[in-house]
């Protein structure tokens, strides 16, 4: 089969890297220069030029395409695909809302009667200004509702603090915001539970965990993911078990009834609290970096997985139930807020010549060099029989790098000790 992926991150590399096989032929748009160094076919098209993206579809006669990220799918590529007549994985746009508006997610969850954190919804900055000046418990937490590359929530410890995001978002107008939720802090181990989902049947992942703060020991501001583990040893089968039927089940369950088709991966971002699992978000897509260290435990081909779904079989997933696999990403100096551009990253060699695997996201070729074309870069995992050796086998690797010009967490895994 010829299979397209779309996006240019280390979350499509790891999705090329599990369809990879020698009956499929997999093409990546627009990818990124360092998936050229694991030899993916790049198609050099914009993941919002709807009409290059079908047209190179048609003309390359792929089977079936894969939507990586999120934006694509919001804006409603998968109607236009099935429009042109091309098979297409991935949630058509009125699914999609469920990532692309907090508020919608939150009356799903209501009708689902799955827990979630308690929420209030403003528009209007007085409004909002008003209802944080009369809270009586900090900290809470502050959301775009729309899509914001996984930088649109604020856990805020006071009221100054919090009207000074809300004023950003509602009257700055940041990540194009012109709704908010305001809901309590959520206090507990957090995991993420991805699912294959097609019109009612769904297929769920190992559970596994990301570090979405920039610095160690869990400081400094929210990013798009620094690193991640899979599986989670702090949460048991019994909490994965709950979480399978009392948070996926019951959702899915009320999209069916709500008349909402959805056909592709479903992401919960959940948490354990002293009062049971409460779902933080839903998204519509892989989740990155959870999908680099969750797709290289799968036994099957992705490929034929998503293949099997899209003809409404049941496709038969198995999934490696021993060892862990831990993935750290390295970003851009700078990175999130300024991200040095065009950053020397060293040789190409220097990659090539690591001991672990690596997806790449943010990077470009400069003759034998890759220098930085993005913020977050590449994603440097492994898989091993203990965290302490996969830990020790990336920071070995990562410091045989060029380090000028990087960073990364030194603590990605260690709560799971």
């Amino acid at each position: 089969m010829k299979i397209l992926v779309i996006g240019s991150g280390a979350r499509e590399h790891a999705i090329c890297d599990a369809l990879s096989s020698e009956s499929n032929k997999i093409f990546c748009a627009p990818g990124n220069d360092g998936m050229k160094l694991s030899g993916i076919n790049i198609a050099k098209i914009d993941e919002d030029d709807f009409d290059g993206l079908v047209n190179f579809a048609i003309k390359e006669n792929i089977a079936y395409t894969i939507v990586g990220p999120e934006a694509p799918l919001v804006n409603g590529i998968v109607d236009f695909f099935e429009a042109h007549g091309l098979r297409i994985f991935g949630p058509n746009k009125r699914a999609a809302q469920i990532e692309g508006s907090k508020a919608f997610t939150k009356s799903l969850l209501k009708l689902a009667n799955v827990p979630t954190a308690e929420y209030s919804e403003f528009s209007d900055f007085k409004a909002a200004e008003k209802y944080l000046k009369h809270l009586s418990e900090y900290p809470v937490v502050i959301k775009a509702d729309g899509l914001a590359a996984g930088k649109g929530v604020y856990i805020v410890e006071n009221v100054d603090e919090a009207v000074q995001v809300v004023d950003g978002l509602l009257n700055g107008h940041k990540f194009e915001t012109s709704k908010i939720v305001i809901e309590e802090y959520l206090d507990g181990e957090e995991f993420s539970l991805m699912a294959f989902v097609n019109n009612g049947k769904f297929y769920p992942m190992p559970a596994a965990q990301d570090y979405k703060k920039l610095k160690d020991d869990d400081k400094g501001p929210n990013t798009g993911g620094m690193g991640a583990i899979c599986p989670v040893s702090n949460i048991s089968q019994a909490t994965y078990d709950r979480a399978v039927n009392k948070v996926l089940k019951p959702f899915i369950e009320t999209l069916t009834e709500d008349h909402i088709k959805y056909t592709g991966v479903l992401y919960a971002g959940l948490i354990l609290t002293n009062k049971g699992i409460k779902v933080i978000e839903f998204n519509v897509r892989f989740g990155d970096p959870e999908t680099e260290v969750v797709l290289p435990r799968l036994k099957n081909n992705l490929g034929h997985v998503i293949f099997s779904i899209l003809n409404d079989d049941n496709p038969e997933i198995n999934w490696e139930t021993s060892g862990v696999d831990l993935g750290v990403f390295a970003s851009v100096s700078g990175y999130p807020d300024s991200p040095i551009k065009n950053a020397d990253l060293g040789t190409v060699g220097s990659f090539e010549n690591l001991n672990c695997e690596i997806n790449y996201a943010g990077v470009k070729l400069n003759g034998d060099s890759l220098c930085s074309d993005g913020g977050r870069l590449f994603v440097v995992k492994t898989h091993a029989d203990d965290l302490v050796d996969a830990q020790n086998r990336i920071y070995q690797d990562m410091q045989k790098l060029k380090q000028e010009n990087i960073f990364y967490r030194k603590d990605i895994g260690n709560n799971s000790i």
